[in-house]
């Protein structure tokens, strides 16, 4: 199957990028670490990777700090064994870096970032990247028009041919738009983490800025599969096991979210995880959602998110069960998403 056959592509705000709905997440696919989900097989992530292009996913979004340089180093060699025709477009990010120790920290200098884009260069093989992300900002760093310049600088000589920022607020928007277009935002959002859909989305319509959400699932506490008893014993070196939201009191409420989106996945024959998948992508403002995925089986749960429809219905029993379980924060929506909070 080619990937153009897969769903109906979404044109990602000014870019002229048109991307499937949802997108292959490589978080896991660095392995263990601080950033990290705990081991992680490279073959089984390759083999993911493959079956979310098979079937239609046509970019990857990775940064270079997932697995401290691992996760561009496994997308590059999964994209390069597939035909040239096939290949999707990359994403990736700076502002997180480390030292030999493993130490992780922030900068944000021209310096660095210009090291870094270079070094995500030559990790996935490749000679420009799709989009190139700030990770998050930085308090303690330069002025952000200074490090936004330096990636727009990067744009004009080619290594990126788009450029986007994650985790920013309103008012880093505004004075990264008064340099050089904000072209995409990444955020947060998912029915337990809604608050992005009170402010930078709608910052993004706005200004025609293409939104790709992360963790759509909640880190899969809406996967459908999650309980109580794998979050007691998630490892030592899965960050989530030091997320209040994977521990009580959240968590009881989380899981009643999770088997309130029962009902509406049965209706469709879908899974749980594609109902909060779908939930995103059909927030207004938002373009499309990052689903990460360890196996061709977990990619197999959610791409079914990128053609589902939710109708009014589905979207007001899923406000219903937010207000019910009293899980996450955020506005919650009703018939439709845009009309309440």
């Amino acid at each position: 199957m080619s990937i153009h056959e897969f769903r109906e592509l979404r044109e990602l705000g000014r870019t002229g990028l048109r991307i499937s709905s949802v997108g292959f997440g490589s978080w896991a696919t660095g392995g263990p670490g601080l950033m990290g989900w705990g081991a992680q097989s490279d073959e089984e992530s390759i083999a993911a990777i493959h079956r979310a292009v098979a079937g239609g996913v046509n970019w990857i979004d990775t940064a270079a700090v997932y697995g401290f340089g691992h996760s561009e180093e496994v997308v590059g060699r999964a994209v390069a064994a597939l035909p040239p025709a096939d290949r999707p477009l990359l994403f990736t990010k700076c502002g997180l870096v480390w030292d030999e120790n493993g130490v992780e920290s922030q900068n944000l200098t021209p310096e660095s970032i210009r090291r870094e884009c270079d070094a995500s260069l030559r990790r996935l093989g490749v000679d420009h990247v799709d989009l190139y992300q700030i990770h998050a900002p930085d308090p303690a760093g330069p002025p952000i028009e200074e490090s936004w310049g330096t990636v727009l600088e990067l744009v004009k000589q080619g290594k990126v041919r788009h450029a986007g920022v994650s985790n920013f607020d309103v008012g880093l928007l505004d004075r990264c738009e008064a340099v050089g277009p904000v072209e995409t935002l990444q955020p947060p959002l998912s029915l337990i983490h809604r608050d992005a859909a009170a402010d930078v989305i709608p910052w993004c319509a706005e200004h025609d800025t293409g939104v790709i959400v992360y963790s759509p699932m909640a880190a899969g506490l809406l996967s459908g599969t999650f309980t109580a008893d794998r979050a007691a014993a998630l490892p030592s070196d899965d960050w989530r096991s030091r997320e209040a939201e994977f521990q009580p009191p959240a968590l009881s409420r989380n899981l009643a979210l999770q088997e309130a989106l029962r009902p509406v996945a049965e209706r469709h024959g879908v899974s749980v995880g594609a109902v909060a998948v779908a939930w995103t992508t059909a927030w207004p403002g938002v373009t499309a959602a990052i689903v990460g995925a360890r196996t061709p089986e977990q990619v197999d749960g959610w791409l079914s998110a990128g053609s589902l429809s939710l109708t009014p219905e589905d979207l007001a029993e899923l406000a219903a069960a937010l207000r019910d379980t009293g899980a996450g924060s955020g506005p919650v929506g009703s018939a439709l998403p845009a009309a309440g909070a």
